[in-house]
């Protein structure tokens, strides 16, 4: 199996060997993908963390050995920066929220043989505990992010790479699509029985699963629909207060958070992420 890395801040998975094919995906600073076909300058590639295949740049890539993919696979953060320059040897590297950072430290990570100081703040998947509360943390900070089919990152995301990567963030990996991601967790009859972190799934007129965003509590949801946003949501589906309209319509309510454990205290968030910024997060 040949693997490789991200070393760049956000590189483009397209349906085709082609910078003029569609972007169906992207792949984050330091996410691993291993490698399934080579075109001229192209590669097609499997993700690791979600199975997600499409056509990469080559050279958008680093090669890595087993060894670094293990060693990277066993430690490693997330970053909960919108943006934040990782300092290498002579130049900043752009870091966008939910950026792998291999072997970080709490100052320093390394990357493919390139080391770096990273002054921002980072949440440590293995050690967190995957509560709703860290879920809206998290999801808030990605409000006003505009939608781009595809995306994956604060610069522009659509609605199942913004609950992928939040999951992700907590160490919880779901599926790239929407129609995948309903799959997953507990079936809640209800929607009067859903709970703040539940995912909520939509329907289109052909009664195919299309949108999904997080419930809030009292009544809310955050979704990503033209941008990261915050709208009402009742059995119906997702109220716009702005359209005085209904812009989704529910179809059902999962619960991916594990049930057994309560919401985190502040200081049971604070201890998962790095000590150097704690505070404010």
């Amino acid at each position: 199996m040949n693997l490789g890395i991200c070393p760049l801040s956000v590189v483009p998975i397209r349906s085709s060997s082609s910078n003029k094919s569609e972007m169906v995906s992207q792949i984050l600073f330091g996410e691993m993908v291993e490698y399934i076909e080579k075109k001229g300058s192209w590669s097609k590639i499997r993700c690791i963390w979600d199975n997600y295949i499409g056509w990469v740049d080559s050279r958008q890539l680093k090669p890595i050995t087993h060894s670094e993919f293990e060693q990277y696979s066993s430690h490693y953060a997330y970053s909960l920066e919108l943006v934040q320059g990782a300092m290498g040897e002579g130049y900043y590297l752009p870091v966008t929220l939910g950026a792998t950072l291999p072997n970080y430290d709490g100052i320093r990570f390394n990357l493919n043989g390139s080391s770096y100081t990273f002054s921002g703040q980072a949440i440590y998947p293995l050690e967190v505990k995957p509560t709703a509360e860290l879920v809206l943390k998290i999801a808030r900070r990605y409000l006003y992010a505009p939608y781009l089919w595809g995306g994956r990152s604060p610069m522009g995301i659509d609605c199942s790479g913004f609950t992928q990567v939040i999951f992700k963030m907590i160490g919880i990996n779901i599926a790239r699509d929407a129609y995948e991601q309903v799959e997953y967790g507990q079936l809640i009859d209800f929607m009067e029985q859903a709970l703040p972190g539940d995912l909520a799934f939509f329907e289109n007129q052909k009664k195919r699963i299309t949108h999904v965003g997080i419930i809030m509590p009292g009544g809310e949801i955050i979704h990503a629909s033209g941008q990261v946003r915050i709208d009402r949501i009742d059995h119906y589906g997702i109220f716009n207060e702005e359209l005085k309209k209904y812009t989704h319509r529910l179809r059902v309510v999962k619960r991916i958070l594990p049930e057994y454990i309560p919401t985190s205290s502040p200081l049971e968030v604070k201890e998962a992420v790095a000590d150097n910024q704690i505070e404010l997060f």
